[in-house]
């Protein structure tokens, strides 16, 4: 008891909480039952970061998260893997005067304490990291470690091979090293951050690579003589058909990994090599994004709340495929999700699941399409309503009646800024007066690559550098550098720029009225609203992304455009 109020009390120093709730939060933590990290996190009062930099202040030893520390490979090789998980702790580097640096889930755990100490017989200073950091180190350790002998192994064992109708050979399935190359493969992705996984045979080998902050970066390759096996364990746990390669399957993968449940979408594509398989990553068990965290600035965020104070009408993301359009979706309908509204979704397929909202996934083997879905859902008395997707006149039309009867609903649309959205949807079909009378905000999303906090480097902007930014007078920019912590690229993350446009009285008389878009964008930018270059400008003069990102995303939006 006295640890806990000890460490409400820091809370309340650091501005966590107000000084006023530690008495009442320490007899809510007593009569739950939970422990205080446990209880902190669940009820978003600080995370696990934050928690343990408290406990490492109570214990005066250093803070730091994992992937900073500078680790001697060499040294942890000398350690069992069980001893580490066990007590979760990572070795770090030996001083020159002997002593161990250990990193440790949890300073608090005397027994771990113990163990190392006992186990190297000197002295050990210990690096308070948070524990999920730790056992995420070990965890992918353990798969590269798992890679490297299932690919030897792949290589030594002569296999049994058998004859198909086709007369193409496969390798027996229960094939013990592409088990756990497959195993492997896929939980090593979660530590590399992969949202994509790329499994791709060419003539005589068979390539992995991970997309990591949207660029793909080869991890490894296998001879191809080994990948029908491989093949087979992919096409077994996905749920595949194993002896059709002609036509192209979708499979999914449901595995835990350090405790978390993943869902693994796998896609496939017959090439002249074999089947191409793709993997995409999905964390399932939780959604924890905010505004914030997807890149939203204060600014945008007053534009986003007058848009989401709204009790009906249709709210749009906009952009191309892979920039975070979903994403922001589930942000939205996080912070509108109330015990007092009935929110239901139709998506394809659904990313997140979350508590609270009924969601529904299209098949289209079932003749369950979004516009048969959204009928069904009208008469389940929502308030809200979010539609995967509008890819038709037949959504279109459903969903902007259903805005304008009383619904609140989001959807996205393929278009390249925010005004687009107008034209496309009286382009699909729909009456600019129904588009007028529905819309009441669009947002336009781009991600771009975010400089690494570790490394990057201000220098003030050159001449060059003025004129594409079309700054007058030189200012404090960042640029990549590249360390242990960003595992040398200079970026670590994604965040999103946006282009919000928000329906005022204005607007919405030019769209009813089925003026050009050229027209509607010049009303929309004299009321404030921020182009897609602008707000990544600001970016990189806030030294969150930098100039090059700023120059791809011109160029990405010249050539959609020019298309």
């Amino acid at each position: 008891m006295k640890r806990n109020k000890e460490i409400l009390v820091r809370l309340a120093l650091n501005h966590k909480i107000l000084p006023e709730k530690v008495l009442s939060l320490e007899k809510e933590i007593a009569e739950s039952g939970k422990d205080i990290k446990i209880f902190l996190q669940e009820n978003n009062i600080c995370t696990e970061a934050e928690f343990y930099s408290i406990v490492a202040d109570m214990f005066c030893v250093p803070f730091s998260e994992m992937a900073v520390l500078d680790i001697d490979k060499d040294l942890v090789a000398t350690f069992d893997n069980t001893f580490l998980r066990k007590n979760n702790i990572v070795p770090v580097r030996k001083t020159p005067d002997g002593t161990l640096v250990v990193a440790i889930g949890d300073v608090m755990n005397m027994i771990a304490r113990s163990a190392i100490a006992t186990f190297v017989g000197g002295k050990v200073e210990f690096i308070q990291v948070p524990p999920s950091q730790i056992a995420a180190y070990i965890s992918s350790r353990l798969a590269a470690q798992t890679t490297e002998s299932a690919l030897s192994d792949l290589e030594k064992e002569k296999t049994t091979k058998s004859q198909d109708g086709d007369g193409e050979e496969i390798d027996d399935t229960i094939n013990a090293p592409a088990v756990r190359l497959v195993d492997s493969v896929i939980r090593e992705a979660i530590p590399y951050r992969a949202s994509d996984i790329h499994i791709e045979p060419y003539e005589n080998e068979v390539k992995v690579r991970y997309r990591v902050d949207g660029d793909l970066a080869e991890r490894m390759t296998f001879p191809i003589s080994s990948y029908p096996a491989v093949c087979a364990r992919l096409k077994i746990i996905a749920g595949m058909n194993i002896a059709e390669r002609r036509i192209p399957q979708d499979g999914r993968i449901n595995l835990a990994v350090n405790g978390v449940e993943y869902d693994f979408r796998v896609s496939t594509l017959p090439t002249v090599h074999g089947e191409k398989f793709v993997i995409r990553v999905l964390d399932k068990s939780s959604f924890r994004f905010t505004r914030e965290d997807l890149g939203f600035t204060p600014e945008e965020n007053l534009i986003v709340d007058k848009i989401l104070a709204h009790p009906y009408g249709l709210v749009l993301l906009t952009g191309p495929t892979g920039c975070g359009k979903s994403t922001t979706l589930y942000s939205f309908l996080k912070e509108v999700n109330k015990p007092d509204v009935n929110i239901v979704t139709v998506e394809d397929p659904v990313e997140y699941t979350m508590l609270g909202i009924n969601q529904t996934q299209v098949n289209a083997k079932a003749n369950m399409t979004f516009a048969t879905a959204l009928r069904s859902i009208l008469r389940q008395d929502p308030d809200i309503i979010m539609i995967g997707e509008i890819r038709d006149e037949e959504t279109a039309q459903i969903g902007i009646r259903a805005a304008i009867t009383g619904h609140l609903v989001f959807s996205t649309l393929h278009t390249n800024d925010a005004v687009g959205a107008v034209t496309r949807l009286v382009d699909m079909g729909v009456s600019s007066y129904l588009v007028g009378d529905a819309i009441v905000g669009v947002i336009s999303q781009r991600l771009v690559k975010r400089l690494c906090p570790m490394c990057k480097k201000a220098h003030i902007t050159t001449p060059d550098e003025m004129h594409i930014l079309g700054l007058e007078t030189p200012q404090k920019i960042f640029s990549p550098v590249g360390c242990q912590y960003c595992n040398g690229s200079g970026f670590k993350g994604r965040l999103a720029v946006h282009e919000i446009m928000y329906v005022s009285d204005a607007l919405r008389n030019l769209i009813n009225q089925n003026e050009g878009i050229e027209k509607i964008r010049a009303t929309a930018e004299a009321s404030g609203m921020i182009s897609l270059a602008d707000s990544c400008k600001n970016a990189v003069l806030s030294g969150d992304t930098s100039i090059s990102e700023f120059m791809a995303l011109n160029a990405a939006e010249d050539t959609e455009e020019n298309n």
